[in-house]
């Protein structure tokens, strides 16, 4: 029986047909026995009827002559029963037939009893002599009180055995019948629930493997429609989520592999010069140039450092706002005052500009939103020589648009998609020329969208880039 245990199909289709086949054989049972009841009833009633009409027919009679025996075969032909007439002792003196073998014979005492208390006889009248199986009643013979005797109507048992046997017949062919078509009904019913199971017992199977890609197809819309539903909307989960995490993991393999990159340079450089150092190879006099690069070299590793920090704490949400109302000259000016000698040095200009008359107020974190100014404000010194670094602020709506922009060699548009990624840098042949650690613009843009605001850029190779941010502005 392990087949049968392991097979959901021929579980459901056997139970099917043993519920088909139990149900029919029931009803079946009970539909036998009570038209077996039914038909004993009917023809009791009617051996009565008929009874009672030979007697209405020789009630008169005292004495059974030839034509009584004549009138008896009549009724026998009419009624298609065998009439018995007895006297009162219960001895059989007459019968509807030719055959005379039975006169004298006697009927049961206590048939005779209730005959002649002018009561009907149907149960325990035994007929002596009588073998053969018959459905047989009693009735008086006579007229009221005056009672000669009793009538026996008997009939064989044969045509009613016959009638049971029919209802038998039919009962077995319709078992047979609502076996077969419960077969095929339970086939179809078994099959359209075992078969999206064994599909999703499949699909589920290549889920659990790691393709999350497969799906299943069910066209259903009951309990299995909404399982296999349900299970799609799972795998689809799943598939996003492994997405996630092969992006995760590329990301943290490009991570190391940037951090190790950047890192590597200086220490490598690091290396070089103290080796040269150590080895006595540099003379006395230039060794003060060395130790300043390896001093500039160190500040670089920290701020890569710190930038990494903060890129992590940014990312894992460790860093809170603290907002309030910062007023956007102020901070704009003094931004521009901090790094004017250091664009002098590189013989650039740069120019503050805030449009409105009224103060103008953003609702920000002072030092974050400084932090964002700042980085942009060194990006833009970065890429520009004997230029201008403009900082425009102004009023649109409910944001407050902050523009820094510059005149240098600008960003292809192929690279202004990239700009945003960590470690990117726009241009890498001058990476050693131009320092940075290519986290400042992944930094500005995780501390705008905490501030529920926006940046993009607008740049062109030679002529320069324009980084506008939107931050609320103070109500």
């Amino acid at each position: 029986m392990l087949w049968l245990r392991k097979s959901l199909f021929l579980r459901l289709l056997f139970s099917y047909i043993l519920t088909v086949v139990i149900g029919l054989s029931i009803i079946g049972i009970v539909i036998a026995f009570f038209a077996k009841g039914y038909i004993q009833d009917k023809q009791q009633t009617e051996l009565l009827r008929k009874a009672e009409n030979v007697n209405l027919s020789i009630q008169d009679v005292k004495e059974i002559d030839e034509n009584t025996k004549n009138f008896l075969v009549f009724l026998d032909k009419s009624f298609d029963t065998r009439i018995w007439i007895f006297d009162r002792k219960g001895k059989i003196i007459a019968t509807s037939t030719k055959d005379e073998v039975l006169i004298g014979k006697s009927v049961s005492e206590s048939a005779v009893k209730k005959v002649l208390k002018g009561e009907n006889a149907v149960h325990g009248l035994q007929l002596e002599g009588l073998t053969e199986p018959m459905h047989s009643v009693a009735v008086a013979w006579g007229k009221e009180s005056d009672v000669y005797g009793g009538i026996v109507l008997h009939a064989p048992v044969i045509g009613m055995n016959n009638t049971f046997g029919q209802i038998r017949e039919t009962i077995i062919w319709a078992t047979l019948f609502g076996i077969l078509f419960s077969t095929g009904m339970g086939s179809y019913l078994s099959w359209s629930i075992s078969r999206p199971l064994r599909k999703m017992d499949q699909v589920t199977l290549q889920i659990g493997m790691g393709n999350y890609s497969e799906r299943i197809r069910v066209d259903d819309v009951d309990e299995i429609g909404d399982l296999a539903n349900t299970i799609n909307k799972m795998a689809e989960k799943l598939e996003i989520m492994d997405h996630e995490r092969k992006e995760s993991d590329q990301i943290r393999s490009d991570f190391l592999a940037n951090v190790s990159h950047e890192l590597r340079t200086p220490l490598t450089t690091m290396q070089g010069f103290l080796e040269a150092l150590q080895d006595r190879l540099i003379p006395e006099e230039g060794r003060q140039k060395y130790y300043e690069i390896m001093y500039q070299e160190t500040i670089q590793m920290n701020r890569l450092v710190e930038d990494i920090m903060n890129l992590i704490r940014l990312e894992n949400k460790e860093i809170t706002l603290s907002k309030q109302s910062v007023d956007i000259e102020t901070l704009l000016e003094k931004v521009a005052y901090t790094y004017q000698n250091e664009a002098l040095e590189k013989g650039t200009e740069i120019v503050v500009k805030v449009d409105n008359e009224a103060s103008l107020q953003v609702y920000a974190d002072r030092d974050r939103l400084e932090q964002i100014i700042v980085n942009l404000v060194k990006n833009a010194m970065k890429f520009t020589d004997q230029g201008i670094v403009r900082l425009h602020a102004r009023r649109e709506g409910v944001y407050v648009l902050l523009q820094v922009s510059d005149n240098g060699i600008g960003i292809s548009e192929a690279d202004q998609e990239m700009i945003w990624e960590r470690f990117f840098k726009v241009d890498r042949g001058r990476s050693r020329k131009i320092n940075g650690t290519g986290l400042g613009l992944a930094i500005v843009k995780e501390l705008v969208e905490m501030h529920q605001g926006e940046i993009n850029v607008v740049s062109a190779i030679g002529k320069g880039s324009t980084f506008t941010i939107r931050i609320p502005a103070m109500d």
